[in-house]
């Protein structure tokens, strides 16, 4: 394994703690769980990063980092949801997205083994807009930045719907190979 998929798994290791700490909100575990956020989700940056300036990027990584991005995101809505601050069924159309594309982005190769297709742009801005959107959910803000807060979450929604539709449409206009 290398470093860069090691970043990604430290990524799931601060997962427990944030959830526990999203259990009790205080406003101290809540600062100190947007910070966990923020820097786990920095990391999915740095991994990458590490593994294109390394040239250690590997089937592995490519289908570890969506895969636990994933867990990073849907982890703090699934608490979120239990603390009433978003809706269950914006999640689900998050969750449902990210299930249909995961194993849409896995496609066998000509030769019979499997590629891993990795992130176009709009699945990294749909990222980038969750984690915003989760950090500001998280923070302990004042009641009035509280429809920024939801606003940002329904602009996430709807960008992973977005990037979700473009990773399907595309592949329904190719023809099948027999």
């Amino acid at each position: 394994m290398n470093l860069p998929n090691l970043i990604t798994l430290s990524r799931l290791l601060v997962l427990p703690i944030l959830l526990y700490c999203l259990t009790s909100p205080t406003r101290e575990t809540r600062i100190f769980s947007m910070i966990i956020f923020l820097v786990a989700a920095a990391t999915d940056w740095l991994d990458g990063y590490l593994a294109r300036k390394l040239n250690q990027v590997s089937e592995l990584g490519k289908f570890l980092d969506p895969l636990v991005d994933k867990l990073l995101i849907l982890g703090p809505m699934l608490a979120l949801i239990e603390l009433g601050q978003i809706p269950a069924w914006g999640v689900f159309l998050v969750l449902a997205r990210e299930l249909t594309i995961a194993g849409w982005r896995v496609t066998p190769s000509m030769t019979g083994t499997t590629a891993v297709v990795g992130a176009n742009i709009w699945g990294k801005l749909k990222t980038i807009c969750q984690i915003v959107a989760i950090a500001l959910l998280i923070a302990p803000l004042p009641e009035n930045w509280a429809i920024v807060a939801i606003t940002a979450f329904w602009i996430s929604v709807l960008l992973t719907l977005i990037s979700g539709a473009i990773y399907v449409l595309p592949a329904q206009q190719q023809p099948v190979k027999n």
